[in-house]
């Protein structure tokens, strides 16, 4: 059974909840992000330990999963993928997310991180596939600025990275639960082709083959999902999706902070 169909499977039960109330409830913009990497069988115990606490589930025209794609951006020094792997406690990410499945609506992105891990993330609406300059650049600059971080003009950042996966979105009465399938990456800009393959892509590109990147959205205290999977022994896992995806596809960059997950996990999808 793949892990989509075990996500699904898991969560058969669970009553619906809509995007305006999900959005309502736990928009969760200014948040304390944990995130695991498990295997489907892990997502299966997990799933049925929280089903007492009634999780509600993203419901969009009946369906449950939904495609999400990104583009990462850049300095040509990979400045913000540097921040990462040094584990700068000030660093930000840009990026723009396509909602595959509702209309190609697409938002751009910035996020920063504050004060004692908290992830801040603010957003504008943004065309499909158009380039980041204009309105965007004065958007990026202006938070930027606004986070007090000491990052170079905007105009500087290009497209590096492009993830894919498919997300359900669980809310439970503390927290907002997202568990991810499919993940994979493929390099952007120029160069694109000439990544090593990594995991079980090929050149250019990687995936996580079946393995599920589940994340808990809450504020600072715990959640009861983070809980009951420190009680089955899991901790967080260090993953990002820019950083560690690019880590994977170019092995001349550094990648200290993913590399145990890499080689423990990744290396077997």
């Amino acid at each position: 059974m793949s892990a989509e169909a075990v996500v699904a499977r898991g969560l058969a039960d669970a009553a619906p909840v809509t995007l305006a109330e999900l959005d309502a409830t736990a928009a969760l913009q200014t948040r304390v992000d944990r995130k695991y990497v498990l295997t489907p069988a892990e997502v299966a115990t997990l799933l049925a330990t929280l089903a007492p606490r009634e999780p509600r589930v993203l419901e969009i025209d009946d369906e449950r999963s939904f495609t999400y794609a990104s583009t990462y951006y850049d300095t040509a020094d990979l400045l913000t993928f540097r921040l990462a792997a040094r584990r700068r406690r000030r660093r930000f990410k840009v990026r723009t997310r396509t909602y595959v499945d509702t209309g190609n609506t697409t938002f751009l992105e910035v996020k920063t991180r504050a004060a004692r891990g908290v992830t801040v993330k603010e957003r504008r609406p943004w065309e499909p596939a158009a380039p980041l300059d204009g309105e965007g650049l004065d958007f990026v600059d202006d938070r930027l600025a606004a986070a007090r971080l000491d990052a170079p003009p905007s105009a500087q950042l290009s497209p590096v990275l492009r993830s894919a996966y498919r997300r359900t979105t669980v809310l439970l009465p503390d927290a907002r639960l997202t568990l991810d399938t499919g993940l994979r990456w493929r390099l952007a800009g120029p160069g694109a082709t000439t990544g090593t393959a990594g995991t079980s892509g090929t050149a250019g590109t990687a995936d996580v083959g079946d393995l599920v990147v589940v994340e808990t959205k809450a504020g600072t205290a715990p959640s009861s999902a983070d809980r009951a999977l420190w009680h089955a022994g899991h901790r967080p896992d260090r993953i990002s999706k820019y950083a560690t995806g690019l880590a994977t596809l170019r092995p001349d960059l550094p990648d200290h902070p993913w590399r145990r997950l890499r080689r423990e996990r990744l290396a077997a999808a």
